[in-house]
């Protein structure tokens, strides 16, 4: 790991970090040749992406039903894996359930009615990875809050096994304890661009979630407008902020954790303490011989971790504000004391016993997280990314008095006529609805409402409409 020495005053810079940035151009170039390859071929050109890419030769992508019913049978996996699996389910299905928002609804005093209606997307699809390693957690991450929203249709795309295409047992058990409807055996960017636009079989979806390799990141960030996406996910990363009072074992070790998903999972340490450094460093190279994961995860501590020492406490919350760490562990002696001056990370755990692993798995809040620096702008995934809002609007007639003449200003300050003459000619034809006389100021609204006497206000912007007209 890197280490980086600030001085007193010093300010932690992206240039120290030298983080990747934006997708790679030949990556994104690559993703559009295949997106545009799916829309127009549609199922062949995915089974001939995963002949080259996932080496599997696929007559049908969907996973059948039955064999998602049986996904849990102690048959197909250990018991004990289901009753942990349904325990995070619960916990992070009552984690999100909190997040739910209903509609509203207020009256103003002249019986106008203003709202806010939230209803469920109707379809979305989640991707969960097939790589490195299965990933089960990530079902139920993205599944549960989008249950919990009330998704209509919960689709799962996973790559395909180089096994004849089988998925692994843990993923279709965590579908099942999830709630995923179907299951498509498509992954990388074909299987983004195939839920996007639709195949023969194949129904595209609203919107696209969870994470991926980078050419899967290039292909949510090109679909995004055609559907909605939750995020542009790049490598899982860790930033461990610790005093002299953290244990230099369990820093180490956390470290290690997020350095194993990925030889580019970047892996940070901002310390107040140098040898606390140091003693955390030499762990790190004692437990990675240990590791069956040992060449990603040196590869990853190597090129992608760095440790900030700084001269005080302050400089240290600070250098953690500018990395916005998608995963944050606040292991210092006042660690919820440092919370309210942390501004920028997508999950924090505070104090000893707050292992980042348990957010991954089992407490409740969700894992899927703004990486890259993007926390200082995103949000995790939650139920309120898979609902959307309608603005309500129901003018009462004493309401429209109200702000007729304000509207009418304001569209005629942006050039915009029928702007103003839509709201203007209401007052009108309210007026003969109620048996009342043409208001004295209806001006050109008054002439095409049919009352051809109205007077018409002087002024470069009202347009006087002929007779018979």
């Amino acid at each position: 790991m890197r280490k980086i020495n600030l001085a007193a005053g010093q300010t932690l810079t992206d240039g120290m970090l030298n983080r990747g940035g934006a997708l790679p151009a030949d990556v994104i170039a690559s993703a559009a040749q295949i997106i545009e390859t799916v829309r127009a071929g549609g199922d062949e050109a995915v089974r001939d992406y995963e002949r080259r890419f996932d080496r599997v030769e696929l007559e049908t992508f969907r996973v059948p039903s039955e064999v998602l019913d049986r996904a849990c049978d102690p048959d197909r996996v250990d018991p004990a894996f289901l009753a942990s699996c349904e325990k995070a389910a619960a916990q992070i299905r009552d984690f999100h359930e909190r997040e739910l928002q209903q509609s509203w609804f207020m009256t103003r005093p002249d019986g106008t009615i203003l709202g806010q209606m939230v209803k469920p997307l109707e379809s979305v699809a989640i991707y969960v990875p097939g790589g490195r390693a299965q990933y089960p957690s990530t079902v139920l991450m993205n599944a549960i809050p989008a249950k919990v929203a009330g998704v209509d249709r919960i689709v799962m795309v996973t790559p395909p096994q180089r096994d004849g295409g089988a998925l692994s047992p843990y993923t279709l058990c965590a579908a099942k304890v999830a709630g995923v409807d179907e299951i498509y055996t498509v992954g990388g960017a074909q299987a983004i661009a195939a839920v996007a636009y639709g195949t023969e079989s194949i129904p595209r979806v609203s919107k696209v979630t969870g994470p991926g390799n980078a050419y899967v990141a290039a292909a949510k960030k090109l679909v995004s407008g055609d559907v909605g996406i939750d995020m542009v996910a790049g490598p899982s990363e860790v930033c461990v902020l610790a005093d002299d009072t953290a244990d230099a074992r369990l820093v180490a070790i956390d470290l290690m954790a997020q350095a194993e998903h990925d030889p580019m999972a970047a892996c940070y340490l901002v310390t107040t303490s140098e040898p606390l450094a140091d003693e955390i460093l030499a762990n790190v190279e004692r437990y990675v011989a240990q590791s069956p994961r040992r060449e990603i995860t040196e590869a990853s501590l190597d090129n992608r971790g760095i440790v900030v020492v700084c001269p005080d406490m302050d400089t240290a919350i600070a250098s953690v504000n500018a990395i916005a760490p998608e995963h944050l562990e606040v292991q210092t002696a006042e660690g919820m004391g440092a919370l309210g001056k942390i501004r920028n990370a997508g999950a924090i755990f505070v104090g000893t016993w707050s292992s980042e692993p348990l957010g991954d798995y089992l407490a409740g809040p969700n894992h899927t997280l703004p990486t890259g620096g993007t926390a200082k702008f995103s949000s995790p995934l939650s139920v309120e990314q898979f609902v959307k809002k309608s603005s309500v609007i129901d003018y009462s007639y004493e309401g429209l008095q109200a702000d007729c003449d304000d509207v009418v200003v304001l569209a005629e300050a942006e050039g915009l006529w029928s702007h103003a003459r839509s709201a203007e000619m209401r007052r009108v034809v309210a007026a003969s609805q109620r048996g009342e006389d043409v208001p004295a100021d209806a001006g050109v609204a008054g002439r095409i409402a049919g009352a051809p006497d109205a007077p018409v206000p002087a002024g470069p912007t009202w347009v006087t409409i002929p007779e018979g007209e």
